[in-house]
């Protein structure tokens, strides 16, 4: 009877074994039957994002949800490949999709340890999941999965399916496929990282979140230890390479400055116009767009406006820390992973970063950095900061304690300094005046911090550096650089001047009576500009101003006008002094090239309006080489007279400073790059006493253009016809044999020789002489 019960369990289970044969093998059929079709592998169409570049190729920005750079498999380094089969999937080339063997092994594992530690799925069986399924954990989808491998084997190459795997895979950060990775994380190219570097890309699929070096260094090392350790085991490295590889240390470069050269607001303003153009298709149909920007100027530009800024906020002193974390309610916790929470919402600026003190004693300070770098400081790092250190606390002030969120930065030394980002901000717009290509654009201190571009949306006084556009309408009217005009106090009612009585003063505070144009300039006197606004007319400056591309409605036709009272951007201003610089012409600033399709093919081609290719001249060349000449005066022995350190003779500019110190400026060029260097708060209030245009704003224009000339051959400037030089007394500007320096004059404006200084008249009508006097 025994044996006859066990006859019928044996036959029961043999036919439900048989039942569930055939039923899976139906649902294997019905499942295999719907299978997606491998349209989508045999014509890969991965999403791109957009690109852009600088003009000589370098990539600037890029946009789009998937971070990715498709490379064919002959492009991957052999070590890579290595990598990527130990961590994944060593027998990839011997298995038909499905590896039996790696099944067995995983299960056994798992079984051991009691809970699920290794999976089973090959590289051919990601690739299905990641083109077609989700990643719900259900029998119905890990057998559609393995069907897949079976019908993506049975159709494409085993080289084919490994380069789908290394374009396709998530590897955290945005970053899809393994060139896309070594960017982000290493700022290289595919074919340069090494094998440390690759041992720690292939540990990264198996939990990109918690395995990238970015985010979890020491998980990081951890893991790429563990395939270090499996290359070892598979013979691709001797036990002496082991050993070697597991010291070297791998240098990560953040995404945020993995880019050629720090350009995010110029990316932005690429961005803005493809969307404009393109729609959503901007995103992922892997569009170049190569723009005008330089790598040298714009990498001179982002360290001139930085440099600069922080010297100015040094000089007002620190403000305190920036905020406070307690500390106490994770004694007794993980403190490491709290402190890396509480720094994971808060941005570096690039080379300056947060930190949390844990240790604060007038000599010393520890502080927490995110990643797990605890920091010292001492000594000079500490001098900046240090009444925030002292032992006796007044109530109110906020100090340096325990919990305090600081910023720090190592000096060139490899010191570590307190430090604190400014609350200033800055902008820097250098073009070609011939053409108008944008070669450098700073839109403020840190994108990161700030997205306002300051360079096209900024709408500032320009104070004295709108002053040569005045001056420029008074040629046009008869001036010459020699006409005597007085420096002398003036008083104007409200209707004069659109707001109420105003006394305008000099900003020396001094008045030196009766002076040439040309020095009146050279010297910034606005009394002496207020003078020339009045004779030549206000409603006339407001329309000659247009000239140059101001808008004459944010100019209104007061008086203040002559002291730059009223709006322009940085943008406008490279455009309006360009037309001095190139003797005339109307020029548009501009800033993309071309624009590619993802296979190279040009889509549009950038034709600018130039001198030389149908530029419209906008004043009278002889006019735009007298003001370039009485410019040249302001950089030799006027308000931008510290510009002489850079030794050359072919700069020309004007210096700005509104009332109060609010807005600072120096507007400058050289024949070939005009650049505008602006600062001031975002909500306007006074940068301080003596924060002028020449000690705030031409320090950043001086350190750029320093660079970018650096090798360049001095230009000249030589007076087109119709404007001759003559001999002249520079105290009276009379035309003299004898006279102690040359001044320029349109020819037919040349004065009579003066035979008898007490009778000479200057060329000027007895209205004019009225006001200017």
């Amino acid at each position: 009877m025994f044996a006859r019960w066990l006859y019928y369990f044996f036959v029961t289970l043999s036919a439900l074994g048989l039942i569930g044969v055939l039923l899976a093998g139906f649902a294997g059929l019905v499942i295999y039957s719907n299978l997606p079709s491998l349209d989508t592998l045999t014509d890969y169409r991965p999403k791109i994002p957009l690109r852009i570049y600088s003009e000589e190729g370098q990539i600037i920005g890029e946009f789009g949800a998937e971070r990715r750079n498709v490379v064919s498999i002959s492009e991957v380094p052999e070590h890579l490949k290595q990598a990527i089969l130990a961590a994944e999937d060593d027998r990839f080339y011997e298995h038909g999709g499905v590896d039996y063997l790696g099944v067995l092994r995983a299960a056994y594992s798992n079984f051991s340890a009691g809970s699920v530690r290794q999976g089973a799925s090959t590289i051919t069986m990601q690739v299905a999941r990641n083109f077609f399924l989700t990643r719900e954990k259900t029998l119905t989808r890990k057998l559609s999965e393995a069907l897949l491998a079976f019908k993506i084997e049975h159709s494409l190459s085993k080289d084919k399916i490994l380069e789908l795997y290394v374009n396709q895979i998530y590897l955290g950060h945005r970053s899809y496929g393994f060139a896309a990775a070594a960017h982000t994380y290493f700022g290289k190219s595919l074919q340069e990282i090494n094998i440390v570097e690759a041992a720690m890309l292939a540990g990264l699929p198996k939990a990109p979140s918690s395995y990238n070096p970015i985010s979890n260094p020491k998980r990081a090392k951890s893991r790429q230890l563990y395939v270090l350790g499996r290359l070892h085991k598979l013979n691709y490295i001797s036990s002496n390479e082991l050993s070697e590889l597991e010291k070297q240390p791998v240098p990560v470069k953040k995404q945020s400055t993995a880019f050629a050269m720090r350009a995010e607001y110029v990316a932005e303003m690429v961005r803005q116009v493809i969307y404009d153009r393109y729609k959503e298709e901007t995103y992922d149909k892997g569009i170049k767009v190569y723009t005008t920007l330089r790598q040298l100027d714009q990498e001179a530009a982002y360290q001139a406006l930085r440099k600069n800024v922080i010297e100015y906020d040094r000089r007002r002193g620190y403000r305190g820390p920036e905020a406070y974390i307690d500390l106490m309610k994770y004694s007794g916790g993980n403190q490491e992973k709290t402190l890396d929470d509480a720094l994971d919402e808060i941005n570096d600026s690039d080379d300056i970063y947060a930190a949390v003190v844990i240790a604060a004693k007038p000599n010393a300070v520890q502080a927490y950095k995110k990643g797990g770098e605890v920091i010292e400081i001492t000594g000079d790092g500490l001098k900046f900061a240090q009444k925030f250190l002292a032992e006796k606390k007044d109530p109110g002030k906020k100090y340096i304690t325990p919990g305090a969120l600081i910023r720090v930065q190592k000096n060139q030394k490899n010191v570590w300094h307190i430090v604190q980002l400014p609350e200033i901000e800055a902008a820097l717009v250098s073009i070609d005046p011939n053409d108008g290509a944008i070669r450098a654009l700073i839109g403020g201190f840190d994108f990161y911090k700030n997205q306002f571009n300051h360079v096209t949306q900024a709408w500032r006084q320009p104070g004295s550096s709108f002053k040569p556009f005045i001056y420029s309408a008074a040629l046009e009217k008869g001036f010459t650089p020699a006409t005597i005009i007085n420096d002398a106090p003036l008083s104007f009612s409200a209707t004069q001047t659109g707001s109420q009585l105003w006394e305008p003063k000099n900003f020396d505070g001094k008045f030196e009576g009766p002076m040439r144009m040309r020095t009146a300039l050279t010297k910034s006197k606005n009394l002496v500009s207020i003078r020339i606004l009045q004779a030549i007319g206000i409603q006339y400056a407001q329309d000659y101003i247009t000239r140059f591309g101001f808008d004459a409605s944010r100019h209104p036709p007061y008086l203040p006008m002559a002291l730059g009272s009223g709006s322009v951007t940085p943008m406008q201003m490279a455009a309006g002094y360009a037309v001095f610089a190139n003797g005339g012409f109307r020029i548009a600033p501009y800033f993309i090239k071309k624009i590619e399709d993802e296979k190279g093919n040009i889509i549009e081609q950038f034709q600018p309006v130039a001198v030389t290719n149908g530029a419209k001249r906008v004043i009278d060349p002889r006019n735009a080489f007298i003001m370039t000449s009485m410019m040249q005066d302001v950089v030799n022995q006027g308000t931008a007279a510290k510009a002489r350190q850079l030794g050359r003779t072919d700069l020309a500019g004007k210096t700005g400073t509104t009332s109060n110190f609010i807005d600072a400026w120096f507007c400058g060029f050289q024949k070939d790059l005009v650049t505008i260097a602006w600062t001031g708060y975002d909500e306007p209030k006074s940068m301080g006493n003596n924060e002028t245009g020449g000690r705030v704003a031409l320090p950043i224009w001086m350190d750029y253009m320093g660079p970018v000339l650096k090798g360049v051959a001095m230009a000249e400037y030589k007076p087109p016809n119709g404007v001759v030089a003559a001999r002249i007394n520079s105290a009276t500007g009379f035309r003299e044999t004898g006279g102690d320096m040359t001044e320029y004059f349109l020819s037919e404006q040349l004065p009579p020789l003066n035979e008898n200084p007490v009778e000479h008249t200057p060329k000027v009508t007895r209205d004019l002489q009225d006001q200017l006097f």
